[in-house]
This record gives structure tokens, C-alpha cells and sequence, in this order.
């Protein structure tokens, strides 16, 4: 029997990435984007089948490790087929992933959007440009955006799954490419290279009046041919002012797209989930389509439970007749204490009853939580880490299952 045919009807997150081309997983750091975004793709492959490509924007190669990859990088590498059938997944489809390089991308966006090779190269070639491509505040997040459209404009993956950038505010990444057009073309870099420009060629050294103070002082800080360097760098870069511009409105138009959608990621923690309702109304905001809801490291149900809480207060009320008793079964040495099994009884009991309080705040947060989204999914805290496919499997099986 297929593996398809063995889980029933068509639930959870499955009709969703059905009818999408991308899905972006988003949300605050150390919440797990990058395992839900791993664990949906192999769900969708294992269930939709078609070409499914993973790119993760986090520098960190968990995902990697778990798909059993190597030389992971910019370019999409498939995941072995045998990979997927040693973990009992059966598939018609294939798996992709790939992880951002920055630096790579960034050349490549040079080298398509100079006006000639000339600058192209000498872009490559300042020395400022690595520490810019680099450390930029915005360099990481909107190299992640013209990544996704270059994928997505090839038209080789059914559908492309976005772990995002580990970003201090999770809507960077939706605003670099415009913040990025808005730097390249704002009036500090045309103030500043000014003197570079009214002269009529690169490198011309006449400054006016009221600029000439300012290149003294700086001249004498940090020597003059740092601030040519600086400026002839920021010149060739305007010089591809209008392919950012153009494709800042492409990308943005992508993501308002009906075929894309967003998961917010999120554990209800107070930090995390904070975050996670500022997200979810920014993107309504935006008019951008909220498609999931993934709260991570939940409670188990069990613990809502009206039996297993009669059974907890049963066993803080009678622990001393419950140890006693286990005490005088004589079939275990290690029960023979009837005070000590008294004072398990009772710890259990309490420990329950502690767990399902917070069971309950969870529920009413996620019933709260549940009025946006296409899907809400539960993934509990699990007893180990996801470290291979067939624990990622394990995570898909709760994604794609509703509560």
C-alpha cells in the first residue's frame, strides 16, 4: 500500500501547498523555520510529489546534516532517492535543497545587472565591494529575495519552500529589496560622490564650496584615495540603480502573488510569540496571504485530559495508600519504600496537574491565534532532536495532520 493511500483523506497543510508555487516560513530565531521548512517540503514530496526545492536562508547546515547532503551550497542539489527510501518514504517526486551563499548570489546579480562587463568587473574587483556584499545590514535579506525570484523565474520546481534570514525583525527581509533600491539611489551616496561626479569623468577630484571641509577632514582621517576608492565603488554600483528598482517591484508582486503564501513559525513562549502576532498583522497589512500557523514544541494533548487529571488528583490524595500498597506487592525491590513511592506518587500527581495548566493557556492562546491563518499546526516538543530524514518524516507527519 502507498504511502499516500495509508493516511486517508487529504488534511492539513497538504491542500495549501497543493494550490502554491512558494512558501515562505518566517518567524523570530530558535523557533525551528528551518526544520518545519525541511519537514514541509518533504511532506509535500512524499504526499504531492512533483520537483520540490528547500532553500534555506540560515547560515546554519542542520539541514544539510539532516538530508544527508554534502557540498551544500547555492546550487540545488537533489536528495538522494535512496536517502528518502532507507527512511520507509516513498515518493514519485523529487527533493531539492540548496542554502544561500551570499557571495556567490551577489557576483551573479553584479555580472546580470551591470551596464557592461567593464563595470561589472570593476565592481568585483573594490575592494570594498566583499565588506559591503558581507556586512551590509541589508545585504543577507535582499540577496535572499533576488535569489527566490531568480528560482522561481526559471520555472524548474512545482514549488519552492523559503526558510528565512535569522533576522532581529522578521519583516527585514520583505523590505531589503526597497531599502536596498532607496540606498543605492538616496541622497547620501549622491552627496557623498559628488565630488567624483561634477567633474566630468570617474575620479575627478573638484569639490565645491560647501563639500570641502568635509573631504579635508576626511581626507586627513582616512587618506584620499579611500574616499576615491569609496566613490568611484558607489558610482559603478548606481550604475545598476535601475535593475534593482525593477526588480525590487518584481519581487514584490511575487510575494503579493495569489501562488505564494506565508507560514509563521513560532513556539508560545512570550518572546517567539509576540513576534509571531506582530508578523501575522504585518503581513495582513500588506495584503500578503497568511497560509500557517506552525506552533512548535507544544504540549502533548493527553495533558487536557479528564481522566488523566482525575487520575493526577487521585494520586496526590492517596499517594501514602498507593505506596504502601506498592510497597506491600513484594514483587519489586525498588518499591519496597512505601514513603518514597508515597513521594513519587505525589510528585507525578502534582507535575501533571502543573503541565495541564499550561496545556490549557496553550489551547486558549492557539484557539486565539487560530482566526488568521489558512492552517494552524502542532508540532510537540519532541523526545529527541531532528537529526535525518526519517526525523524530519516524523515532524511532516504533524504538519500535515490536524490536531
Amino acid at each position: 500500500m502507498s504511502r499516500r493511500s495509508r493516511r486517508g483523506p487529504v488534511q492539513g497543510l497538504e491542500p495549501l501547498l497543493a494550490a502554491k508555487e512558494i512558501v515562505i516560513f518566517c518567524g523570530s530565531g530558535g523557533v525551528g523555520k528551518t526544520t518545519m521548512a525541511a519537514a514541509a517540503g518533504l511532506g509535500a514530496v512524499s504526499r504531492l510529489g512533483g520537483k520540490v526545492l528547500v532553500l534555506t536562508i540560515d547560515p546554519a547546515r542542520r539541514l544539510a546534516s539532516a538530508l544527508g547532503l554534502e557540498g551544500f551550497g547555492n546550487v540545488e542539489k537533489r536528495v538522494p532517492a535512496e536517502a528518502l527510501a532507507a527512511a520507509g518514504i516513498e515518493t514519485q517526486g523529487e527533493m531539492w535543497a540548496a542554502m544561500l551563499d551570499t557571495k556567490q548570489s551577489w557576483d551573479e546579480l553584479v555580472m546580470r545587472h551591470a551596464p557592461d562587463e567593464e563595470t561589472a568587473y570593476r565592481i568585483l574587483e573594490n575592494r570594498l565591494y566583499h565588506n559591503l556584499t558581507a556586512r551590509f545590514v541589508q545585504s543577507h535579506d535582499y540577496i535572499a529575495m533576488e535569489r527566490l525570484y531568480e528560482i522561481h523565474a526559471s520555472g524548474r520546481y512545482d514549488l519552492i519552500v523559503i526558510d528565512t534570514p535569522p533576522t532581529r525583525n522578521a519583516l527585514d527581509f520583505l523590505e531589503a529589496p526597497a531599502r536596498m533600491a532607496d540606498f543605492f539611489g538616496g541622497r547620501l551616496l549622491r552627496w557623498l560622490t559628488m565630488p567624483y561626479r561634477v567633474g566630468g569623468k570617474r575620479g575627478a577630484r573638484v569639490i565645491n564650496v560647501a563639500s570641502k571641509p568635509f573631504y579635508q577632514l576626511a581626507d586627513r582621517a582616512l587618506g584620499s584615495q579611500f574616499l576615491q576608492d569609496i566613490a568611484e565603488f558607489f558610482l559603478n554600483f548606481q550604475s545598476m540603480y535601475d535593475g534593482f528598482v525593477e526588480r525590487a517591484n518584481a519581487v514584490e508582486a511575487l510575494l503579493r502573488d495569489k501562488r505564494t503564501t506565508f507560514a509563521v513559525v513560532t513556539t508560545l513562549e512570550s518572546a517567539p510569540l509576540h513576534e509571531a502576532e506582530f508578523f501575522c498583522e504585518a503581513l495582513a497589512e500588506r495584503k500578503l496571504h497568511l497560509g500557517a500557523l506552525v506552533l512548535n514544541k507544544t504540549l502533548p494533548p493527553y495533558l487536557l485530559s479528564p481522566a488523566g487529571a482525575r487520575a493526577a488528583r487521585r494520586m496526590v490524595a492517596e499517594a501514602d495508600d498507593l505506596g504502601r500498597s506498592l510497597a506491600a506487592g513484594g514483587g519489586e525491590p525498588a518499591l519496597a519504600d512505601a514513603d518514597r513511592n508515597a513521594r513519587v506518587l505525589r510528585t507525578i500527581g502534582e507535575s501533571f496537574a502543573d503541565f495541564a495548566v499550561v496545556a490549557k493557556r496553550e489551547q486558549e492562546l492557539r484557539a486565539e491565534l487560530s482566526e488568521a491563518p489558512d492552517v494552524v499546526a502542532d508540532v510537540p516538543n519532541l523526545d529527541a532532536d531532528v537529526a535525518d530524514v526519517a526525523g524530519l518524516d516524523r515532524i511532516a507527519e504533524h504538519l500535515f495532520t490536524p490536531r
